[in-house]
């Protein structure tokens, strides 16, 4: 390899180990690996590192791809042992896929499984060494980023990072590459391995893409992520959803996702509209691209249905593959549908899930855009408020008599966004906005309290029900809601809670100024 492929690597966000890297393209081709967890279903993220791989392969690079399937049971057990084979096997054929969908030649690739040698004589006794001379708290922070963070963590968890370490050595690479997740595992590995006298490696990393509610996308939260084999619709209607405010370009999780998987793919984009809007508009740089969202000059609705087609052209192959009746059983058997009727039980497969549970709600961070007192009505105001959509929300609320309306302008509110539309006093209302109020007289009510520094149209969840999808409209005859808001109260802390379980968003939890004790409504 020549050293001249080096800056293609200068693609990645980090690289841990430069000058050994480019000591190594002096005198050969660069050895590295990608591993991922067969957890949960890979989603588009996966993009960043399949073109990345695209990228190694043309500088010459010999690359192996490992499927760390012994890594998903020790996280957590995200995986169950009786489901580790199927994943596996899902997620060899999904990466596969995905690989052929951006041109990737398969036979320049080596791929391994985990299993095919952690369980071997050498590699348990490394593990035993390992142990040895790795601090709890060392094991504990290597993973923080990666493995499941829990209030009392398994042993598993913790020897999660000291095999990783040990598969730069198994796999006999020169160089692991990863997301920017990774990197304090990447760190405990250059400081252990020579301790049990291998060398250290080079490390190169990729950016996390943000997800569609402006985190993490994560396979564990369903809104934030879109699946390789979701449906057109699924699609559309997670692109929808998602936080794309106008002019704004931090935490946009659609302009992050051209940022790092559409333009290093294609090296362009287009913004499709209609001709009254300026016509197409072909991007070859991102910074442009940005630059015009910032000035308002791209509307988030033409952005987002530009990102549904080019999405959809990467994503047609893929489904195409996995439409075959071998493929759809594998999907199928290796992540069962929870909700799913067991035999002799009431309902159907395509019937809708009877669990009463506060995933179905879709409750979400607004922001206030405008206030202003209901024509037809004293105590009600009709807000407009952004909840990450291509327009922001109606919604009338009965707080007049007690939230000032100086208060709601521009401030940051809870809104349970699926209840049914229905009409107060003439106006049509597309929401709830969520309040604790007091038990007795004279009433009280405050508005509830995302945490500091969320944005519009991040997921409000309960704790312990993150990963569930919600309903697309709560039907009102089923009483959902009013079964669930039975359980919900402000605790001692101020802390809004469902059956005594913290209301969060990725940033912490939702509370209210002062009313302990309250209900939420």
């Amino acid at each position: 390899a020549n050293p001249a492929a080096a800056p293609r690597f200068g693609l990645s966000q980090e690289v841990l180990g430069e000058d050994k890297l480019m000591a190594i393209l002096k005198k050969r081709e660069l050895k590295i690996y990608w591993g991922t967890a067969t957890t949960g279903k890979p989603h588009v993220a996966y993009f960043v590192p399949m073109s990345k791989i695209a990228d190694f392969l043309k500088a010459g690079c010999e690359v192996t791809i490992l499927f760390a399937d012994l890594h998903a049971y020790l996280d957590n057990m995200k995986a169950p042992w009786e489901l580790l084979e199927l994943r596996t096997l899902y997620y060899e054929h999904i990466i596969k896929a995905m690989l052929e969908s951006i041109g990737v030649p398969l036979d320049k690739l080596k791929f391994v499984r985990g299993t095919d040698y952690q369980l071997s004589k050498e590699y348990t006794l490394d593990v035993y060494r390992l142990s040895s001379v790795v601090t709890q708290h060392d094991a504990k922070k290597a993973g923080a980023e990666v493995v499941k963070q829990v209030e009392h963590p398994l042993l598993s968890g913790l020897l999660y990072p000291g095999l990783q370490a040990l598969d730069e050595e198994y796999l006999k690479v020169d160089a692991q590459f990863g997301g920017v997740d990774q990197r304090k595992i990447f760190t405990f590995a250059e400081k252990y391995l020579p301790s049990l006298g291998y060398a250290k490696r080079v490390h190169l990393m990729n950016p996390m893409v943000p997800g569609l509610t402006g985190g993490k996308m994560s396979s564990s939260e369903e809104d934030s992520k879109i699946d390789l084999l979701d449906r057109k619709e699924d699609v559309k209607k997670k692109l929808k959803k998602a936080f794309c405010e106008p002019g704004n370009v931090e935490n946009n999780g659609v302009l992050s996702f051209i940022k790092h998987v559409l333009f290093p793919l294609k090296s362009e984009f287009v913004v499709l509209r209609e001709e009254k809007w300026g016509g197409n508009k072909t991007y070859t740089a991102y910074e442009a691209l940005e630059k015009d969202f910032a000035e308002q000059v791209v509307h988030p609705g033409d952005l987002k249905n530009s990102v549904e087609v080019a999405l959809n052209k990467l994503l047609d192959p893929i489904r195409e593959k996995f439409n075959c009746p071998e493929l759809k059983k594998l999907s199928s058997a290796a992540y069962p549908t929870p909700s799913k009727a067991k035999p002799g039980e009431k309902g159907t497969k395509n019937s809708e899930p009877e669990d009463v549970v506060p995933s179905r709600l879709d409750i979400r961070v607004g922001k206030v855009i405008s206030v202003e007192k209901h024509p037809d009505a004293d105590s009600l105001y009709v807000e407009q408020i952004d909840v990450g959509e291509a327009e922001p929300r109606t919604v009338v609320s009965g707080l007049v008599h007690f939230v000032p309306k100086e208060q709601l302008q521009d401030r940051l509110v809870v809104l349970l966004c699926n209840l049914k539309p229905q009409k107060m006093r003439g106006v049509e209302s597309q929401g709830m906005v969520l309040c604790a109020s007091s038990v007795g007289e004279p009433r009280q009510v405050e508005l509830l309290d995302p945490p500091a520094g969320c944005c519009a149209g991040e997921r409000v969840y309960v704790e312990g029900y993150e990963g569930g999808e919600p309903d697309e409209e709560l039907k009102p005859k089923k009483k959902v809601f009013e079964k669930l808001q039975a359980d919900f109260h402000i605790s001692e802390d101020c802390v809004a809670q469902w059956k005594h379980r913290n209301f969060l968003t990725k940033l912490g939890t939702v509370s209210c100024k002062s009313l302990k004790g309250g209900s939420i409504s």
